[in-house]
């Protein structure tokens, strides 16, 4: 028994040797970013090894993937407990034609992603761009995600604007919540540009049509211990920014300035959070730090911002132009042709597994149409004088529940006279 056993173990001892270590180099949590430059696109994904960085592409109806780029990997080694370890791999697309649907996959010949489309953004000034905006999103209770997915594929959107607070939380299990949020949103950031704003749960600016989009992060008024020198930074380059897109030849070019922040300056939630406990830091700055930290409320009216849109509060708000705590309509019938501040949307009740808060009772006079349904945000940048926006209920089968035309003759600070 024990030769026999011997010999056996001795069999397969060896065929366990042939046995390759597991390398996984298949590609995953694709999505495209816009990295401001006309013409271009980045494609970014991961692998869990070492794997090359490409790209096959080519006009939709043309011959497929006759055309590639390769990129580089940066190796993320997560802060949790494990470790783990991942390949960030980013493939930047250039030369694409205005408006032209390519068909791409990406990875290596060690693993290929499944095949995805996008249409090359529009670099005109006269571009429309149309966009789906939300904040608060998780991979636990995410209920708008399908019908956003649906509807992304259905070709409705040019640009996602996800605007903080991704997974809940990307950090949790190790990382693998954020693997997995990751995975989720595919169906649609494969699709489109998916642009973000950082959230307290985990700073660009572009051009886009007649629009100048800024995504700045609040959490630099919350999170000090990471220094104070991040939110005098940002606020110097955001000055910066603005004084150069108020620049006469550049404001001309794209009049309408709209930025994108987590926690808003304003809200009417009953949740005992910063816009509804107290005067927001954002708005106002803080006088409890060396030197005092300066708010953001001023720096958008001096220059002249039209539309900020912000989330964290995990509802649907929309605020009458305002500053100061006052309202500024443009007037009684139609507040907000030609209004006489900027104007406010929070939207924040994508889905995730603090479900909606509830409001205040006695809302401010800014306050003008609340609503605690799942839902999200869409926009259209019209022209240089028009944008729509509209709230879908997803509790509502997808209803339009609000809606709002901001019309606009003049911008910039001139503008509030």
């Amino acid at each position: 028994m024990f030769f026999a056993a011997c010999v056996s173990l001795s069999l397969v001892v060896p065929l366990l040797a042939l046995v390759p270590v597991p390398i996984w180099t298949q590609p995953e949590q694709v999505h495209l970013s816009y990295p401001g430059e006309p013409g271009s696109m980045v494609v970014t994904w991961t692998t869990f090894s070492k794997a090359e960085s490409k790209v096959e592409y080519g006009l939709l109806g043309g011959r497929l993937f006759e055309m590639t780029v390769g990129g580089k990997y940066t190796l993320f080694v997560d802060s949790g407990e494990e470790k783990r370890k991942m390949f960030i791999h980013r493939v930047t697309l250039t030369d694409l034609k205005p408006a032209a649907v390519y068909v791409y996959h990406c990875g290596s010949d060690d693993g290929w992603s499944d095949v995805f489309s996008f249409t090359a953004l529009n670099d005109s000034t006269s571009f429309s761009p149309r966009f789906a905006l939300y904040g608060d999103l998780g991979n636990e209770n995410p209920q708008s995600l399908a019908r956003l997915q649906k509807e992304t594929q259905l070709g409705m959107y040019d640009v996602i604007l996800h605007i903080g607070d991704f997974a809940y939380d990307m950090h949790e299990d190790n990382a693998r919540i954020g693997d997995e949020f990751m995975r989720q949103i595919q169906s649609i950031a494969a699709y489109v540009p998916y642009m973000t704003s950082p959230g307290n749960h985990e700073s660009t600016y572009w051009n886009l049509g007649s629009a100048h989009i800024v995504s700045i992060s609040t959490e630099v008024y919350f999170y000090l211990e990471f220094g104070l020198e991040l939110l005098f930074k940002q606020y110097e380059w955001l000055k910066k920014d603005l004084e150069e897109a108020n620049k006469p030849e550049n404001r001309a070019a794209r009049p309408w300035i709209i930025t994108m922040g987590h926690r808003p300056m304003y809200c009417s939630d009953d949740d005992q959070d910063d816009c509804t406990k107290f005067d927001s830091y954002v708005r106002l700055g803080r006088n409890d730090t060396k030197p005092p930290a300066p708010g953001l409320e001023d720096l958008f009216y001096r220059h002249g911002v039209d539309l900020e849109l912000w989330a964290h509060e995990h509802t649907y708000e929309r605020l009458w132009p305002v500053y100061g705590d006052k309202v500024y309509n443009g007037s009684k019938e139609q507040p907000y042709q030609n209004p006489k501040a900027p104007v406010h949307i929070i939207t924040g009740s994508a889905g995730c597994r603090e479900k909606t808060d509830l409001f205040n009772p006695n809302p401010r006079d800014w306050s003008a149409f609340r609503s605690t349904d799942y839902g999200y945000t869409r926009m259209q940048v019209v022209n240089t004088s028009h944008i729509y926006l509209e709230q879908v209920s997803d509790d509502q089968y997808g209803n339009v529940i609000d809606s709002i035309w901001v019309v606009k003759e003049k911008h910039g600070s001139s503008a509030w006279s």
